[in-house]
Formats: structure tokens, C-alpha cells, sequence
């Protein structure tokens, strides 16, 4: 079975919101680093491509929005556009001296330790010339680009309509885009992410870069996102019966995340990833012998052993420690860090007003809001301009937003035949209206009203910093889904910087401020979240869902005493204050959990 050679960088970064890293392979890639583009945004991707295509002196010809089939060949057009460009950069990078300041020395120098570094030193001290120039040669041929992957959130598949008239579901939102990308010239992967939906695993099955070909190599391959193990093995086994390979498990925090949040109930990121490290091995068993079976009945073969499954885990890491803690306690393949990167310039798409802005976030601009439409607790930062915009609205008595692009008109037909936007004024307006003409108790009118008025046009607006950084659109009003651990990174970073941050070089923390233990920061947000329901709902929440709370304090709980067994593992040289902290929330939970 044929192994594409893989980058020995050990993290990845993560999808975040639309824009933030829709070019990220561009300035990325080329130096062996992993990267993901949101593929919700065909408007915006479209504008990426006609900017890059001027830049790169490439032709352009423009794909409209009423064009036939516009969503997925716009997506198609642009991937390849970057492949093209990755392939470019990664062939000059090999053609690059080895000297101070060219690409291929930078991407020798931001290696981890590895057997591949390792070489490139041995090169540098070689004195005989023709050994340095093998060396050489050997390294450039050892220079492989990283991942430049795709995003796409499953159950965001807002339904086609043309001229009032639905359309057939291949043209569905997330059926487009997998489209877009399985047409596409990319030998990467397809992360889904946000569920599981049917109708578009089925859909899969019908594009061949997701099968071996007849040397066994998959073309592309498929990253589930999931919460925990159990979805894991339910959305692989869904695939497998389809002949289809789940190639890695992307591990992500429930709450301790950027962007939208998938809460469980209490379910923390220790015992999830001990689930995995437990069960690993019988489930890519069980896999490969469906997976087997349904190749087979499609006249092919999966071979004697299965494929390789990766583990990889994200959300709120924050120091190489707990990195080093993740891979080699846990056994995951991978880290993902998304959030520190939005303060590295070169990297992300974030205007120099809301990088001063991240820089100088407290907890209490960084919040778990209701601003999402999808009705998914949504991590903010509370002073960007999108924020503010909104708010401005509803003081000018015009509250919700002009829905532009309506990737969000999903679910919502109280006033309409066809789905529109909660953050929409077509929305917004007619349910103020509804509310004046209701008789209801103040506190529940005050309740509705803040709920209708939070939501904020993720849409429009998560794209905004790369089209204002860009100059497509300087008025744009720029959204920021940073996560919470934002609040304990001091400055703006070079891509050195922040390599280095991860890999223990140097530390990019605030000084002299505390941090929580990412484990036991995650612990802290269930716990606020827990108290947050009881504050809204009271006892209520005990008689209408016992069930629920029950289980999610037992799971705190399970979690709470595996951080204690594993605390020397996890914790190492802050193992007393580790367990100190532990302590004081146990107690907290006990205290929240006591009526």
C-alpha cells in the first residue's frame, strides 16, 4: 500500500471562521505546515482567486453567481489555482541555495527534532564538498510540502433554490463544495466537520479520489472532526460500509475551542482521549473488515492490513508541554493550535486594529456568545467591528443585518415559506413586531429579546479580515471567533516565533500571569457553562432534564478522578499547583451540583 511521504511537523492549524485562513497554504504550505480552508464561502473564495490570480499573472475568468453549477466550479477554480501556486513555491524552495534567509534554510530551521533535522545539521557542518553537495541534494529531495486541506461543515447544507424553484441536492451547499473539491487537482484531505450527514457521506461514494487506485494510493482522503469517540466510530463505520476510509480522527474540545462550540454533557478531553488510546486498535480492526467487504463489492481490494488512522486532537493548547503531553501521554499523531496563530500576521487574515485588540483581550471580551445563527454557542471577541456594528443597528432602531450571502438560511420559516437568517433585518424586524403585539411576563419578553437581537451575519462578516487585509473590501466590518486561550498571548509573532512557542524554544505567554492547565481550563468552562443553564433555567433544569444533569456532573466527575490518577503524567514539574486547582473545582462542582 502506497504512503505519501508526510511533513515531520507535528501540528497542524485548524479551520477558523471563513476568511482567516482561506490562503494559509500560500504562506504556509511550502514549509512542510499543515493548513485547512473553510469551503463555505464561495463568494469570498471566488474574490481570493481573482486577487491571486492578478498577483500571480495568471488569467482570470470570472464565475458568476447565477452561472450553472457556480458554488462548486468556483471552489474547483481556486483550489487548483492553489495547488498550482503551492507547487511552484515548494519547486523554488528545492531549487534554493542553502544559505542564511532562503526558503529551503527556513524550512530546515523550523523543523521540530526529527531524523530530517538531524541531516540538515550533519549537511551544515560537512567539509568535504561533495559530501555537503549529496547532502544537499538528499535534503531538497526530502523538502515535501505540507497538507493543504479542506473544511466543511456537514449540517451547514442550506438547501438550493433557483427563481423560487428547489433545486436537485447535488447542488445543495455541502454537496457543492465536496463537489468543488473532489474535482479539484488537491492530493489532500477533506475534513468534515459540525455532524454527520447522510446525504452527503452517500455522495462521496460517487467521486473515485476517495478509493484506492491500482497502486492502493487514495488521491484524497477523509478527516472526521469529532467530540468523542463514539461519534468516531459511528461516522467511520457509516463511511467503511460505503468502502470509504475515515484516514484520521480530529479530536476536538467541546468548549475549549475557537469558533462554534459543540458542548457535550460534561464530557472532558482526558477521558475522551483515553477512550481512544483504549479502543483504537479493535475499531481500525473493525473498520478494515468492513471497509474490506464493500471494496470487494465494488470490484476492488483494501488489502491484508488496514490503513494507517491518525489521531489528532485540538482546542486550547497553549505551551510545547502540554503539546508533548497530548502526543506522548495520550498517543495522539498530531496537534492542532488555531487560535495563537491569529496574532502571526504572515499566517492569518486579521487587520492590524483587531490584532491590538487580541492583544489586548481580557476574559471579559472573549466570550461564549449566542451570536450564531446556527444556534450554536459561538466563542466572540467582543470588541471587534462586527460586534460593535451590531450593536450600533440596534441603537439606530434598525437592528439585524443585510443578509449578502445566506450560506445561514438553514432552518428558520416562522415568517417564510423558504429558510432565511435569524441575524437577517428581514428576520430580526418582523420578530420584534411578533413580540410587541404579545402579552408576556417581562423577564420572558427581555429573554427573547436579547436572544433575537445577539445574533450576529457570521457570514458576511468572519470573512471580513481577508478582504479588508486584502483591499477587496476596506469597509468590511471583520468578526474575530478567536477562543478563550487568546487572553494569555502577549504580542504579535513572526511564524519563528510561534513554530518555536510550540515546539519549546521559546514561550510567547504573558509573563507573570497565570494560566490554567488546558485540561483543567476545559473543566473550568463545563463548570461555567453548567452554572450558566441553572442560571437561566433554575430548578427547572432538575425537574425537566434530570437525566441530562445527572449525567453531565457523573461525567465532570469521571474526568475529575482520571486528572487525579494521571496527574503526575499530564501535569509533570506543575503538579502541585495542577492538583491545588483540581481541588478547588471539584469543590465547585460539588457546590453546583448540591441543590
Amino acid at each position: 500500500m502506497y504512503d505519501a511521504p508526510r511533513s515531520p511537523h507535528t501540528f497542524h492549524i485548524p479551520v477558523m471562521g471563513t476568511g482567516f485562513m482561506i490562503d494559509a497554504p500560500l504562506r504556509l504550505a511550502r514549509y512542510g505546515i499543515g493548513s485547512v480552508i473553510s469551503l463555505v464561502d464561495d463568494a469570498l473564495i471566488e474574490q481570493m482567486r481573482a486577487h491571486y490570480c492578478r498577483q500571480e499573472a495568471e488569467p482570470y475568468e470570472k464565475i458568476a453567481d447565477g452561472d450553472e453549477d457556480a458554488r462548486a466550479r468556483r471552489i474547483t477554480a481556486y483550489l487548483n489555482l492553489v495547488d498550482r501556486i503551492v507547487r511552484r513555491q515548494v519547486n523554488q524552495l528545492r531549487a534554493a541555495p542553502f544559505v542564511p534567509g532562503s526558503e529551503i534554510t527556513r524550512y530546515y530551521e523550523l523543523l521540530p527534532e526529527s531524523p530530517l533535522l538531524e541531516e540538515y545539521r550533519a549537511m551544515r557542518v560537512a567539509t568535504d564538498p561533495d559530501d555537503r553537495r549529496r547532502r544537499q541534494e538528499r535534503l531538497r529531495r526530502s523538502a515535501v510540502s505540507g497538507s493543504c486541506d479542506v473544511n466543511i461543515m456537514a449540517k451547514g447544507d442550506r438547501e438550493p433554490y433557483r427563481n423560487g424553484e428547489k433545486l436537485p441536492s447535488r447542488f445543495s451547499d455541502a454537496s457543492a463544495a465536496l463537489r468543488g473539491f473532489a474535482e479539484s487537482s488537491l492530493r489532500s484531505s477533506l475534513v468534515l466537520s459540525a455532524g454527520m450527514n447522510p446525504r452527503l457521506y452517500g455522495y462521496l461514494g460517487e467521486f473515485p479520489d476517495f478509493f484506492p487506485d491500482e497502486a492502493g494510493q487514495l488521491r484524497k482522503t477523509i478527516i472526521l472532526k469529532v467530540g468523542d469517540y463514539r461519534s468516531a466510530e459511528i461516522q467511520a463505520k457509516y463511511l467503511a460500509k460505503r468502502g470509504l476510509w475515515a484516514s484520521e480522527f480530529r479530536v476536538e474540545s467541546g468548549l475549549n475551542c475557537g469558533g462554534h462550540a459543540f458542548p457535550s454533557r460534561g464530557r472532558l478531553l482526558g477521558p475522551i482521549l483515553e477512550e481512544f488510546r483504549e479502543k483504537r486498535d479493535r475499531l481500525i480492526d473493525a473498520l478494515h473488515t468492513i471497509y474490506s467487504r464493500a471494496l470487494a463489492a465494488r470490484g476492488g481490494t483494501a488489502g491484508s492490513e488496514p490503513r494507517p488512522v491518525r489521531l489528532t486532537v485540538q482546542g486550547g493548547i497553549g505551551t510545547a508541554a502540554e503539546d508533548r503531553m497530548l502526543r506522548e501521554f495520550y498517543g495522539v499523531d498530531g496537534t492542532g493550535w488555531g487560535t495563537p496563530f491569529l496574532l502571526v500576521p504572515e499566517v492569518t487574515n486579521v487587520d492590524d486594529a483587531h490584532l491590538e485588540l487580541l492583544i489586548s483581550a481580557t476574559a471579559e471580551d472573549v466570550v461564549l456568545s449566542n451570536c450564531s445563527p446556527f444556534g450554536l454557542p459561538f466563542w466572540s471577541l467582543r470588541t471587534s467591528a462586527s460586534e460593535a456594528t451590531r450593536r450600533r443597528r440596534i441603537d439606530e432602531g434598525r437592528p439585524g443585518s443585510p443578509c449578502t450571502k445566506g450560506y445561514i438560511k438553514l432552518f428558520n420559516t416562522e415568517f417564510t415559506s423558504q429558510p432565511i437568517c435569524t441575524a437577517s433585518q428581514q428576520y430580526q424586524q418582523q420578530k420584534l413586531r411578533q413580540l410587541a403585539e404579545q402579552d408576556l411576563p417581562e423577564d420572558q419578553r427581555a429573554a427573547i429579546l436579547e436572544s433575537v437581537l445577539g445574533k450576529s451575519c457570521i457570514c458576511h462578516d468572519l470573512a471580513g479580515g481577508a478582504t479588508q487585509k486584502h483591499g477587496i473590501d476596506p469597509e468590511a466590518t471583520p468578526a474575530v471567533c478567536c477562543g478563550p486561550n487568546i487572553i494569555h498571548f502577549s504580542r504579535r509573532a513572526s511564524l519563528e516565533e510561534m513554530v518555536g512557542h510550540i515546539y519549546g524554544h521559546i514561550s510567547l505567554l504573558l509573563k507573570n500571569t497565570p494560566r490554567p492547565h488546558m485540561l483543567l481550563r476545559e473543566l473550568a468552562l463545563y463548570l461555567d457553562y453548567l452554572r450558566d443553564l441553572l442560571a437561566k433555567h433554575g430548578i427547572g433544569l432538575f425537574a425537566a432534564s434530570p437525566d441530562y444533569f445527572c449525567e453531565f456532573t457523573a461525567n465532570l466527575r469521571e474526568g475529575i478522578d482520571l486528572y487525579r490518577r494521571q496527574a503526575e503524567h499530564v501535569a509533570h514539574e506543575a503538579l502541585p499547583s495542577f492538583l491545588s486547582e483540581l481541588d478547588r473545582l471539584a469543590a465547585s462542582l460539588d457546590a453546583v451540583a448540591a441543590p
